[in-house]
């Protein structure tokens, strides 16, 4: 007897961004997110020191990402996060460029700010300009914000044709997250306002229901 086919070979990933606390982190492991954010934006209300994310590494469950924020941060401090965080991943959303963004030995993520100009260019002057990406994020934000705005953008605006993994990222939040997969099918998604219940602390009630309604979309990919 032939077996059923699945319904989606595809499963969204998920990102929780912006923890402030070690039982937050742990519980969005608990609840299945794949990458955790930190952030080190300067500015940031939900900025953290190199220690405190230090720290909340160590409540991360195995096989779950650190990710490090930065928008234009010296390099220093970049360098400094990256040896006392040990991220898997780095994410920029500032001016910085290929060379600056691949020099710390860590795959990184650039986001674009779909209120910039870059957003509007042809898909192939991402791949130009940041040759080096592993992927791109598409923020709600304009350029120099550094997101978690909690403001969605027209989804439509994602350049077609984009080679590289894509993750989507501003104003998702568990009511919205269904229709935002459905509607642009990204690698990932990347939350942070919407799972909070205030800047920088995690609701436990909205993460897992965050986390199921990605689930159910890829249920119903295709």
């Amino acid at each position: 007897m032939s077996q059923p086919t699945p319904r989606t070979l595809f499963r969204t990933r998920i990102k929780f961004c912006g923890f402030t606390r070690p039982g937050d982190v742990r519980l969005a492991c608990e609840l299945g997110a794949d990458a955790i954010g930190f952030v080190f934006a300067a500015g940031s209300i939900r900025r953290v020191a190199a220690e405190e994310a230090r720290a909340m590494r160590q409540a991360l469950a195995p096989l779950v990402d650190a990710v490090a924020l930065f928008m234009d941060n010296p390099v220093d401090e970049v360098r400094e996060v990256v040896r006392q965080v040990r991220p898997s991943l780095l994410q920029f959303h500032g001016n910085e460029d290929d060379a600056f963004c691949r020099a710390f030995g860590v795959p990184y993520l650039k986001a674009i700010a779909m209120g910039g100009e870059l957003a509007d260019q042809h898909p192939s002057a991402l791949h130009v300009r940041y040759p080096g990406a592993a992927g791109f994020l598409f923020d709600s934000h304009a350029r120099g914000g550094s997101g978690g705005s909690g403001k969605t953008f027209d989804w439509t605006r994602i350049p077609v044709g984009v080679q590289k993994p894509f993750v989507l990222a501003g104003g998702i939040t568990p009511d919205n997250v269904f229709e935002a997969i459905q509607a642009t099918l990204p690698w990932g998604v990347d939350v942070s306002s919407g799972i909070e219940s205030a800047p920088g602390l995690k609701d436990g009630d909205k993460m897992r229901h965050f986390v199921e309604e990605v689930r159910r979309a890829d249920c119903h990919a295709g």
